[in-house]
């Protein structure tokens, strides 16, 4: 039964991070990879300056975009380009609700909203600390990292132990 989801899951990861693609061009913020799957390239191409690429493990997806560009536009753009792909998987889950495609849409829009290192939720929350402090602060981010990443998994037990 659990293999049955994993076809929707490739799709929601794939939604999620064409949202992130569409916000960053949008943004005019560059873009210059875009990968399907993780380990050795499979096949690759180049389109309009991105280097389109598929991996061997056909799970998970990606955007490379220029961060040190998306740190030079106005707050709102960094927090759209970071959200994008959440909003897409909410988007998509509205309108899919009740499926296995929606549930799937709602658990990765859930779990990246979560501030745990390197998810969308604590990008976001480095870009907002930056944008109110004016300047990097690692007594900030540190404390916004291990306070985030504390929580986040405070709360997945909490839900997995509710499950039991």
């Amino acid at each position: 039964m659990f293999s049955t989801y994993i076809p929707y899951f490739v799709v929601a990861i794939l939604l999620h991070e064409l949202g992130h693609f569409a916000a960053a061009r949008a943004c005019s913020v560059k873009i210059s990879e875009f990968g399907f799957g993780w380990g050795r390239k499979l096949l690759g191409f180049r389109v309009n300056g991105v280097d389109y690429q598929v991996r061997i493990l056909p799970i998970g997806a990606y955007v490379r975009l220029d961060m040190l560009e998306l740190s030079r536009r106005p707050l709102s753009q960094q927090v759209l380009v970071l959200l994008a792909g959440i909003i897409t998987n909410l988007v998509v889950a509205a309108l899919a609700t009740g499926t296995r495609f929606g549930l799937m849409n709602y658990l990765l829009a859930a779990t990246n909203v979560l501030p745990l290192y390197q998810q969308d939720g604590w990008k976001c929350g480095m870009m907002m600390l930056r944008g109110t402090f004016q300047r990097k602060s690692s007594l900030a981010e540190w404390t916004f990292t291990l306070a985030g990443g504390f929580l986040s998994l405070t709360l997945m037990a909490a839900a997995v132990f509710r499950w039991v």
